[in-house]
């Protein structure tokens, strides 16, 4: 099935690079937990990701959307008089003081500006009611250990990035996940939950129409060249990352980018309880956040592989800033 015509253009997408064109943008194909897995998994390899609506029970979702905005109250960042559940950013303040973990406000996975906001924001990855109830959740688990076929191999791994991104700051700029797994084979899968709903120009992720087969194309040619340059393998690993731009992006402007390859970013309005599987080769990335609530958009990419194939060992740890990874 072809991916859905173009949004109303009466809403505005904005990335770091500038407003989305009508023409580079479509839609997500909705896909449902109770279909056939032989469907889900030929629409997964012909698409390079898997959109699910409604896999996670949306109470256990909203539970924990609220146990981190509580833990974060403390910092500021909620406008007075609303709940934490909400979520509503306080934009009386400096947005610039709350900024997004990992959406390249600071190089190499450093740490970026902002007070107790940045610290809370990091012990929530610790936190049990985030690592070890809601990462865990049976529900993705099961289903994942189905559809992948791995079974009692299927293992989460525990480095996750619990990522807010606050009303008109920075955006996730474009990548694939390989990038950051390449210690390991390239069967991961990775599940990005949204906690909460998210409006279509809320600032959820965008996923670039048939973005696998480019992100696959992009690393074959690196590859390809280093071999004829004479590089190790870990040599090549290295000399990579070392030519992607700050933070393992392939570029800082998913617009520029949709333009240069002549693709569009496929978006869609999220509910609390859905959840997007995709390839570690989908090349993704996020919008701005112009929510006109200023509603927070809350979401993790919880990583998943097969325990019984090599896998990147430097994901079971719990997130930290400059962890090298």
């Amino acid at each position: 099935m072809p991916h859905a015509a173009t949004p109303p253009s009466s809403t505005p997408l904005y990335v770091n690079d500038g407003l989305l064109s009508d023409e580079h943008v479509g839609y997500l194909h909705a896909s449902y937990p109770d279909e056939p897995l032989d469907d889900l998994r030929q629409r997964y390899k012909r698409d390079g990701y898997l959109f699910l609506k409604g896999l996670l029970p949306r109470d256990d979702v909203l539970k924990a959307r609220e146990a981190y905005f509580t833990l974060l109250t403390p910092s500021g960042v909620l406008a007075p008089g609303t709940l934490p559940v909400d979520g509503v950013f306080d934009d009386k303040k400096d947005k610039l003081d709350f900024p997004g973990i990992g959406a390249g406000s600071a190089d190499a996975n450093g740490r970026p500006r902002g007070g107790p906001f940045v610290d809370l924001a990091l012990r929530a990855h610790a936190e049990p009611w985030y690592k070890d109830e809601f990462c865990k959740h049976p529900a993705l688990h099961s289903f994942i250990a189905r559809f992948a076929g791995w079974g009692d191999d299927t293992l989460g791994l525990t480095r996750s990035l619990l990522r807010n991104n606050t009303p008109h700051n920075k955006a996730i700029g474009v990548h694939y996940d390989q990038i950051f797994l390449r210690y390991g084979e390239d069967t991961s899968m990775t599940a990005w939950v949204p906690m909460g709903d998210v409006a279509l120009d809320g600032g959820g992720l965008i996923y670039l129409e048939k973005g696998h087969t480019l992100g696959q194309e992009i690393e074959k040619d690196f590859y390809d060249r280093a071999t004829q340059a004479g590089l190790s393998d870990e040599e090549a690993k290295n000399a990579f990352n070392k030519n992607m731009m700050a933070g393992g992006l392939l570029a800082d402007g998913p617009k520029g980018f949709a333009e240069s390859y002549d693709r569009r970013w496929l978006v869609t309005e999220y509910e609390a309880g859905d959840v997007v599987l995709h390839t570690p080769y989908t090349i993704h990335a996020s919008t701005i956040n112009k929510d006109p609530k200023n509603v927070i958009r809350l979401g993790t990419d919880l990583r998943f592989v097969n325990s019984s194939r090599p896998y990147d060992t430097r994901w079971t740890n719990v997130y930290t800033f400059g962890d090298g990874v």
